[in-house]
């Protein structure tokens, strides 16, 4: 079968569909806020899969769903119980021991995982995520939980102790900071917004919870046990048109963490709107266009395995994946051929086709924009090297080689994110480092080189422009345990399992002089447990 054969019969009849594989609409009619779920009767958002259905009218995308189209009204109802639930820092959740919130969230994995198989499958058709790494992104999500309870743990055994220091004692504890609103991305729905959600919960703070646009049938069959898990009003869902309710809870000036995954000019307008900008925390983790360098002495089949992993694991739609790649010019011509056909061999599909690499596009404006940065690259020099590069079949693209990329093309100043592989053509290595110095982003860098002393010699800048240089590897996030952040425009704060609950609480102390009166004072405390924060506890 040739290839416009195979894109052709890409997307099928439902009856086609595997019966493991297909899915119930799912009509979402209640959300969560203040402890109730609540019965919605409003207007509603359609959610069409990027996985289309073959009908006698041609393909169309599969409608799998409806979710409620909030407003302000159900936002200001979710502020005010989030607000009423942290009480000033009083109440039950945020004044509630370390290891009763543990106790919380260990139910709640719990009860996350038995909605496994639901969830799995609402990716896949949702933001159409392959079978397997629909699978993993759920796994992983748990793992994180778990990881995240035992930092958390640790932290507080650290802290299950009095200090003195120059005739005062005291004990350091974490506690929380208040109101967090939580926006996660669509790319990776569950596990990218569960890592700034659940350390604000555990940490004490409660919640406001904004799903991603395309993912967000994804959280519904959680929200029951985030409703029977947590106190009432710590965990608020809020639906609606982002510019339509969320600029109105900034502006409340009531939110006190802002923890977004997405473009930074989202970020910097959600910033502004808040009136006290010194009370607003903000853990962001924003756009990202990833270089790698690919000089004379790197193992051209070593790069080229694991550029096709970092610049199309899921079509390329991760701010971690490599979205521009620099190759010295003497080595081009064999790397871009390499590269051209390990492409050649990867497996389209839709989600459930066993080991498919390439999958359809959940945006719905995402082919078109991707042909006309392909276009603008043609108009200003470049070709599309591999066979069949940009063929498009509705939601599907086909990846495409750009060469030679340069500084006039959109490719090269714009993050694509989808899988479109802009190659530019390098003499001098300076060349690469004036890229990132003059990038807005400052996320992650690849070198690929066997060289020492080259290497050592990029290393030393390179780590002072972005915030992880990686050696003949991919970008990625992981693992969980390494700090996630960015320079200039792609991140604010940090994240990884234990940096997550530092960012979403602040070291706060009890503190007196040590003095027969004062040490008395604390032992009687202690000794009849008549405190949650001032506690020796220590957490097994």
């Amino acid at each position: 079968m040739s290839f416009q054969d195979q894109l052709n019969a890409l997307f099928v009849e439902e009856s086609q569909v595997p019966e493991e594989f297909r899915i119930e609409e799912l009509h979402q009619r209640e959300y969560l806020s203040n402890g109730e779920m609540k019965k919605w009767t409003g207007e509603v958002t359609e959610v069409y899969s990027p996985v289309c259905m073959v009908t006698p009218e041609g393909p169309k995308r599969k409608l799998i769903g409806t979710y409620p189209v909030g407003t302000d009204k159900e936002a200001n109802e979710a502020l005010n119980a989030a607000i009423a639930a942290y009480d000033n820092g009083r109440g039950e959740w945020p004044t509630m021991t370390v290891e009763g919130r543990i106790k919380c969230m260990q139910k709640f994995v719990y009860m996350m995982s038995q909605q496994r198989d639901l969830v799995i499958k609402l990716i896949m058709w949702e933001i159409g995520k392959s079978q397997s790494d629909a699978a993993k992104e759920f796994d992983r999500t748990v793992e994180y939980i778990n990881n995240t309870i035992d930092a958390l743990k640790d932290i507080d055994r650290q802290s299950s102790r009095f200090e003195i220091e120059e005739n005062v004692v005291a004990q350091i504890r974490r506690s929380p900071l208040g109101v967090v609103l939580c926006m996660g991305p669509f790319n990776y729905p569950l596990n990218e917004t569960f890592t700034t959600l659940i350390p604000a919960i555990i940490m004490g703070n409660t919640l406001l919870f904004k799903p991603p646009k395309h993912g967000t049938l994804v959280h519904y069959p959680l929200l029951k046990a985030f409703q029977e898990c947590f106190p009432k009003g710590v965990v608020n869902t809020i639906y609606g048109r982002g510019a339509t309710v969320v600029p109105g809870l900034m502006k409340s000036g009531k939110v006190n963490v802002l923890a977004f995954i997405g473009s930074s000019k989202v970020a910097n307008d959600l910033k502004k709107d808040h009136p006290k900008l010194n009370r607003l925390r903000a853990v962001l983790s924003l756009d990202a266009k990833n270089a790698a360098i690919v000089t004379k002495h790197a193992d051209i089949k070593l790069t080229v395995s694991e550029i096709i992993t970092g610049a199309l694991t899921f079509n390329g739609q991760r701010c971690t994946a490599l979205k521009i790649i620099f190759v010295h010019e003497s080595i081009a011509d064999e790397f871009n051929q390499t590269l051209c056909d390990a492409i050649a061999q990867l497996k389209f599909g839709l989600p459930w086709t066993k080991g498919v690499a390439l999958t359809p596009l959940p945006e719905p404006g995402k082919p078109a924009y991707l042909a006309a940065c392909i276009e603008d690259a043609k108009a200003n020099g470049a070709k599309v090297l591999n066979e069949n590069g940009g063929a498009t079949n509705e939601s599907f693209v086909f990846p495409a080689v750009v060469y030679p990329v340069n500084s006039k093309m959109k490719l090269y100043r714009e993050e694509q994110f989808g899988p479109v592989i802009p190659v530019v053509p390098f003499k001098d290595i300076e060349e690469t480092i004036d890229y990132l110095i003059d990038s807005p982003h400052g996320q992650q860098v690849s070198i690929f080189s066997n060289d020492v002393e080259e290497v050592a010699h990029l290393i030393d800048p390179l780590v002072n422009l972005v915030s992880r240089v990686n050696i003949n590897t991919q970008c990625q996030r992981g693992p969980d345990a390494f700090p996630f952040t960015g320079r200039k425009d792609s991140a604010e704060g940090t994240l990884s399992v234990t940096d997550a609950l530092r960012s979403f609480s602040i070291r706060s102390l009890v503190a007196t002089k040590m003095n027969d009166t004062n040490k008395k004072l604390l032992n009687e405390i202690v000794k009849d447990h008549r405190s949650n924060f001032l506690t020796t506890d220590f957490i097994f």
